[in-house]
Order: C-alpha cells, then sequence, then structure tokens
C-alpha cells in the first residue's frame, strides 16, 4: 500500500517545544498537589504520553475513550467507549484531548466529568479548530490554533492509519 504525500503543518520539534511548555505551565499551576491526567482515546494517547513525561508534580493517569467521528466525518453522536477505572471525586483532573473542533464532544465529556464531583477540571487539547466552533470551549492548555484542515500524525488518525507520524500533517490533494 502506497502512502499519500503529507504536507506538514507542525513540525515534531515544534511539537515537542510546546509540549514542554504545557507541562511547565501544569506544574506552576499544581505546584504542591497531585493530578490525574484523563487522556481521551485513541487520538490523543502520544501526546498524553509526552505530556505526562513533561510534568513533574505528582501525576496519576486513567483513560477515557469516546468518538464521535467515522472517518473524516463527525457523525453527531458521542460515543463512549472506555470509562475511567477508579474514580476522580475530590481530585484535580485534566482531560487530554488531540483536538478540539465543534465543541460538542469535549462539552459532553465536561458535562459528564462534572457530575464526578473534581476538586477541580481542566482541558489540555494539543490542537484547536476554531474555525469549526459549534458549542464555545474553554481550553485551559492548548498546544496549537489550526485552520481547518483534516490533520494526522502525533496519535491523529485516517480510518486508523497515520498515527505513528511523529509531527502533524495534512494529506496532500
Amino acid at each position: 500500500m502506497d502512502s499519500p504525500p503529507i504536507d506538514t503543518l507542525i513540525s515534531a520539534e515544534r511539537i515537542q517545544a510546546r509540549v514542554r511548555e504545557l507541562g511547565a505551565q501544569i506544574n506552576r499551576d499544581y505546584a504542591g498537589q497531585s493530578i490525574v491526567l484523563v487522556p481521551v482515546l485513541k487520538g490523543s494517547f502520544v501526546f498524553a504520553a509526552d505530556l505526562a513525561r513533561a510534568i513533574e508534580v505528582p501525576c496519576a493517569i486513567d483513560f477515557f475513550g469516546c468518538r464521535s467521528y467515522e472517518g473524516t466525518e463527525s457523525t453527531g453522536v458521542v460515543q463512549t467507549t472506555l470509562d475511567l477505572s477508579k474514580p476522580v471525586e475530590g481530585k484535580h483532573v485534566i482531560i487530554v484531548e488531540d483536538i478540539v473542533d465543534t465543541g460538542l464532544t469535549m462539552k459532553y465529556m465536561l458535562e459528564n466529568f462534572e457530575t464526578r464531583r473534581p476538586a477541580s477540571l481542566k482541558l489540555c487539547s494539543l490542537l484547536h479548530k476554531a474555525a469549526r466552533t459549534k458549542v464555545p470551549i474553554d481550553i485551559d492548555y492548548l498546544g496549537f490554533e489550526i485552520d481547518d484542515v483534516f490533520v494526522i500524525g502525533y496519535g491523529l488518525d485516517h480510518d486508523e492509519l497515520y498515527r505513528n507520524l511523529p509531527y502533524l500533517g495534512v494529506i496532500r490533494g
């Protein structure tokens, strides 16, 4: 199978520098406290792994899976594919997302997590597509604002492929 031509949108070096900056900001904000990182599967797993290594405060990790896309299209329906393994009541929770697009999935997630009564709830997203926003979402820790393009790499996929790319790219054509 031949790979299509891919244009680099954000280099691996720029991503790693920004992840270190986000980790430093989280370290400052949570100095003397512990946190629970909740990567949203599948897309944020690479970002979350690098972010976790950039965080120095005590950090537990649990996973939450949901999806609202099939291929390149949003279905408009959020489906939970994996729930947390432990309660987060009274804990400082940071949801780690790959991309906030329309905001609909994240609105669902934030409302879901608020019912679990965390001490605090923040959102860290690698990417935000402001042009597609339908529901405004406050992103506490943002990697990059991008145009309305379909991105792959660094955990993001196209039909489950290209997650392993170390950079963010756009399939040409």
